[in-house]
């Protein structure tokens, strides 16, 4: 007797054929189909089991940032289908492809009261770039190909595919199953901004006393970290980078200031933006955080925005020229407009490295002794600068929010352009760093990822230890440990008069935690332990953690500029 092909198997092979090669998730009932269709049939897929469909998708969502792929995740219905939201909405947010697929209870169940009932469309739908629920088998095929056309096109950003059981049972036609090329990586179908704004925006650039580049992750999404540094090396403009910016060019590079905004910036880097006449917003939203509250840029600067979502460009600023189009051929574009203008005259080409240099100078002056300090418990520079030293160029750093995104993102050190650090911007759930770097690895196994993660964090994801040892993954990570949700304290301390209230909580021995999972650990109260414990971790290997024993973030020196309240 001939097996039917059912909507299970079609999900499994369009899946397939649209390149996908890892898939992060937490069975069910209602899910039973496809994961058996999982077992049967021969894809060359690699499923992950998960402890939390949450850690799920924060998994897909760091594998599909340092792929380009999209990166898939999956959960059964009600609580399933609740826990795998926080993920999605993130990479949405965030313009990461990560499609989410939700089983679902039966079509002829439906508004009987079923166990794990709910409005999955209606859930996902605002949250979501596409989103979707199943009615028919037949719907299978269509379904996926929309979903990666939405999800790697444009805006790059997430979908939703909810699939009932009673549909993954049916059977459909094979000959219905096919992908369409071009989407199994993102961004796909590349548009470039119009001649004549880019004509404007280059005369600008060309005119401009005093212009600087504000960058954001959509840099490093296009692959356009050559075309920024060849377009920031013609004007001799100096860079500023979003927290998500973070990497667009080597540390090293001339021109480089670094982070600014409220989150990583400091005093030295925000004295740039104070002197531009002119800034290039470049794949970035220009939000709350990079511009100091819209503080910076401050008014009577000329604003340029090339983004490929037309929706960011004139939210936040009133924008002279607008450049919609993917950021690596709106860079390619400016750059040669720019190259046929060379018989004009340019502005002293060595004033734009005098500014950035000056600014990574006077941040390394502040930051020096304060990572030289033997002062306990120990500062989070301190590490800082020990992984700074010894972590190897290709590195990639996964920073939760709280009291490691500030310190990573202003004093961490990429040797090379790419994405080389990763923290949860657009919402910044506690949680994310252990789950992403995990998908981090997965999906750069030759690179040496390093988590790192408040105690608060810690608590929310420890369970996935337990992933990290089954896989044999050799993460390793890093746990702040000061007993608080800094984050919320520094803020009660600056807002509310030093009243805390409901934000310490009980110190943790998490190496003992670590080593009770099989992970090999660490636990460092000395500043002068810190390179050495570090160095010790990176060499083992496998997976391996290291407890510090830090300052409540409240105390520190940390590169925030405002907190809330």
């Amino acid at each position: 007797m001939t097996t039917p092909f059912t909507g299970a198997d079609a999900l499994i092979r369009m899946l397939q054929l649209n390149g996908v090669q890892h898939i992060f998730g937490l069975c069910g009932d209602t899910s039973l189909p496809y994961y058996d269709a999982l077992a049967r049939l021969d894809h060359g897929m690699t499923h992950i089991l998960t402890r939390d469909e949450r850690s799920a998708a924060y998994m897909a969502d760091g594998y599909a940032r340092v792929t380009g792929r999209v990166g898939v995740c999956e959960g059964p219905s009600g609580g399933g289908a609740t826990y795998l939201l926080p993920g999605l909405v993130e990479a949405n947010e965030s313009s990461v492809a990560v499609l989410g697929i939700t089983s679902d209870v039966s079509v002829t169940a439906r508004g009987r009261f079923p166990l794990t009932e709910l409005d999955q469309k209606a859930l996902y739908a605002p949250l979501t770039k596409w989103n979707t629920v199943i009615n028919r088998v037949e719907e299978i095929p269509s379904a996926v190909r929309a979903a990666f056309r939405a999800m790697t096109t444009g805006r790059p950003g997430a979908a939703h595919i909810g699939l009932p059981y009673d549909v993954q049972k049916r059977a459909i036609a094979e000959s219905d199953v096919w992908a369409q090329p071009g989407h199994q990586t993102f961004p796909a179908l590349r548009s470039a901004p119009g001649a004549a704004a880019v004509q404007d925006a280059a005369e600008r650039l060309l005119a401009a006393r005093c212009p600087v580049l504000i960058v954001g992750g959509g840099v490093i999404q296009a692959g356009a970290c050559a075309e920024l540094a060849a377009l920031a090396e013609a004007l001799g403009a100096p860079v500023c980078t979003t927290v998500s910016g973070h990497g667009s060019l080597p540390a090293a590079h001339p021109l480089l200031v670094g982070v600014v905004g409220t989150n990583g910036g400091v005093p030295a880097t925000r004295e740039v933006l104070v002197q531009a006449d002119l800034v290039l917003f470049i794949g970035c939203r220009a939000g709350s955080t990079t511009t100091e509250h819209w503080k910076l840029p401050g008014p009577g600067v000329t604003i340029l925005h090339l983004d490929v979502d037309a929706a960011t460009i004139g939210t936040n600023y009133r924008t002279d020229v607008a450049l919609v189009g993917d950021a690596r051929l709106g860079l390619q574009a400016l750059l040669n407009d720019i190259k046929n203008h060379s018989n004009k005259a340019l502005r002293d080409q060595g004033w734009g490295q005098k500014m950035a240099a000056q600014a990574r100078a006077d941040k390394q002056a502040f930051f020096a002794p304060l990572a030289a300090s033997t002062q306990t418990p120990i500062r989070p520079e301190v590490v800082l600068a020990a992984l700074n030293k010894l972590l190897p160029p290709k590195a990639i750093a996964v920073a939760d929010p709280g009291t490691p995104c500030p310190y990573f993102s202003a004093y961490f050190q990429a040797p090379e352009a790419g994405r080389h650090f990763i923290t949860n911007r657009a919402h910044g759930a506690l949680g994310y760093s252990m789950a992403a770097a995990f998908g981090a690895q997965v999906g750069a196994p030759d690179s040496v990822v390093v988590s790192a993660m408040g105690d608060g964090s810690f608590g929310f994801t420890c369970g996935e230890l337990e992933t990290i040892v089954r896989y044999g993954v050799p993460l390793k990570m890093i746990v702040f440990s000061n007993s608080v949700y800094g984050w919320i304290k520094a803020s009660q301390k600056t807002g509310y008069g030093e009243r805390y209230f409901s934000v310490d909580f009980n110190r943790t021995d998490h190496a003992r935690v670590a080593e009770a999972f099989g992970v090999k650990a660490f636990r460092v109260q000395d500043p002068r332990d810190v390179e050495s414990t570090l160095k010790a971790a990176l060499m083992h290997d496998g997976p391996a953690l290291v407890d510090v024993i830090s300052q409540e973030l409240q105390d520190t020196a940390v590169p925030v500029s405002q907190w809330m309240g």
